[in-house]
């Protein structure tokens, strides 16, 4: 199980208060786009040097989990 709180964080004064990688101005949304759109983990990392597998990992738990919710929510 990932601790979310470890590595995501929603803050208004940043991006809107979208998730966010903590300690940078990268969204969850951005990640994931980037991986629906075809790019590795590596190329991923290359681009944005301070993000870690990690991370991308929180972001990939950070989205099922919305989504689990929702479905029960309806």
């Amino acid at each position: 199980m990932i601790q979310l709180d470890k590595y995501i964080e929603i803050n208004k004064e940043k991006r809107f208060g979208k998730p966010v990688i903590k300690g940078t101005r990268i969204s969850v949304y951005d990640i994931l786009t980037l991986l629906s759109n075809g790019m590795t983990r590596k190329e991923i990392i290359r681009d944005f040097p301070e993000l870690t597998n990690e991370q991308i990992n929180a972001c990939l738990y950070f989205a099922a989990k919305k989504e689990k919710n929702h479905l029960y929510a309806s």
